[in-house]
């Protein structure tokens, strides 16, 4: 009879506190019997994003099947709007390292450019970093890199300045290459296709469809 989305004297839910301890079995629990996956909107955080910080796939992926928004974003302050376009899951997945945590959160819908689809939220910042030029000056590996690019980031918006006279990192010699060849017909298909997927409000519905398993395969961006 216990109330499920109760509060403490920090505003944090069960849910919350359950992910933060990486609780898995308890998570599942409150998540059936109904607590919210976004927590409290009187806390700045949510437990998707500790989830996505501390590299727990399952949780994550329990979240996202229970409708968490793969694009929120930390609750913050008028005064820290520059730092709003900075502190979604996948910007805390790539600096943390968590490259499953990552690839999770494109599947669910997250955006590859800013991890946010509020227009309003990006243009109150001077200059937003997208998710590419994030990972290359943390020095994140290339494979994160490479996700951005086959789920449509847009190549041409990160402002990196590529010194031709020193070495180039794996992750920088991707964007120049997808800067420099137009993508496959392939890779346009399958990102119109989960787009539309996306815009029916059930980005990872792939698995439903009557299509070859090769294809559902490479739709979900698997070997």
């Amino acid at each position: 009879g216990a109330e499920v989305d109760s509060l403490d004297v920090k505003a944090q839910t069960p849910l919350f506190m359950a992910v933060s301890n990486g609780h898995g079995e308890c998570v599942k629990v409150l998540l059936d019997a109904g607590a919210s996956p976004a927590g409290s909107i009187y806390n700045n955080c949510s437990p998707l994003l500790i989830a996505a910080r501390d590299g727990d796939v399952d949780i994550l992926r329990q979240l996202l099947d229970h409708g968490a928004e793969a694009n929120v974003q930390a609750r913050l302050p008028e005064w820290a709007a520059n730092s709003a376009t900075c502190s979604g899951p996948l910007y805390l997945a790539a600096v943390y390292g968590h490259l499953q945590c990552f690839k999770m959160l494109l599947l669910y819908g997250a955006d590859p450019d800013y991890n946010c689809t509020e227009e309003r939220v990006i243009a109150q910042v001077k200059e937003p970093k997208t998710l590419l030029e994030t990972c290359l000056r943390h020095g994140c590996s290339s494979e994160f890199i490479k996700l951005l690019i086959d789920f449509g980031a847009n190549v041409y918006l990160p402002d990196v300045p590529v010194d031709k006279r020193a070495p180039r990192s794996e992750g920088l010699e991707l964007l120049l290459q997808a800067r420099a060849h137009p993508r496959s017909l392939m890779s346009q298909s399958r990102l119109a296709m989960r787009r539309l997927l996306k815009q029916s409000g059930r980005p990872h519905a792939l698995g439903e469809l009557e299509i070859p398993a090769v294809l559902e395969k490479y739709l979900q961006h698997q070997p």
